[in-house]
């Protein structure tokens, strides 16, 4: 499998962020770490082994970045409003710098599609659904899409815009929904076993159900619990059968 190591000093950020790059060929998968790990968890974790098929037959070719996580909601130091404009930051770096780069990798016209596990899932979801004028479509596996669960009690203009269960609740742009309802690749994927928390995709669903938008809600069963081995399990299976 081709491996490359790469980074930058991000305006945005005003830090150095690696990327790493897995793959010659395919669509892009751009994947966001879950919880406050780096940008080669997925690899130490061997998710990236478990899809090695789909890179190396070229169906895929996978972007895996750093977290700022522990600069923002996994920060115990931080106040909230300073959590929300980091949030904000690691956006606009994902936005204006990754998604070039990637497009500088692939081609201008390559779809990109997000996903990640966990805080990821998250994370992958609210890039998707803020902008998918620049994003294809989400792989989300085993979230919570609320961001308050994670906040601490704050909330302000930078929880709403980043919180997807709030405002795609009240979201009434046709610009934006129909380019959700033209994507076709919105997966949904959670277990029901230790840990994981099915409502809260059942609860983005409902959402996306009422404003029309076609999606996959999948839930799997009391057997995949919210750990490494699920998403080994639901990731290869999805790049497999639904691209």
């Amino acid at each position: 499998m081709h491996r490359e190591l790469d980074g930058w000093h991000s305006p945005a950020l005003n830090k150095h962020m690696e990327i790493a790059t897995y793959g010659h060929y395919g669509f892009a998968l751009l994947m966001i770490p879950t919880a406050a790990s780096d940008y080669l968890e997925y690899e130490r974790c061997r998710l990236i082994e478990s899809i090695g098929k789909s890179i190396n037959e070229g169906k895929v070719k996978v972007f895996s970045v750093n977290s700022i996580n522990t600069e923002s909601w996994m920060n115990p130091h931080m106040n909230g409003r300073d959590k929300g404009i980091r949030h904000q930051q690691f956006n606009e770096y994902i936005y204006n710098e990754v998604i070039p780069y990637i497009k500088s990798k692939v081609g201008p016209d390559t779809p990109i599609i997000a996903a990640g596990a966990s805080f990821g899932a998250l994370h992958s979801a609210n890039l998707y659904f803020r902008r998918p004028d620049l994003l294809n479509g989400v792989i989300a596996m085993s979230g919570c899409y609320d961001l308050t669960a994670y906040t601490k009690g704050h909330y302000d203009d930078n929880v709403y815009f980043n919180s997807p269960v709030h405002y795609l609740r009240n979201l009434k742009d046709e610009a934006y929904l129909s380019k959700y309802r033209s994507d076709g690749h919105i997966h949904i994927v959670t277990g029901s076993g230790s840990y994981e928390d099915p409502d809260s995709s059942r609860y983005l669903s409902d959402i996306l159900h009422s404003k029309g938008v076609s999606h996959e809600l999948d839930v799997w069963g009391q057997d995949i619990p919210h750990d490494w081995p699920s998403w080994q399990k639901m990731l290869p299976y999805y790049l497999e059968t639904r691209f």
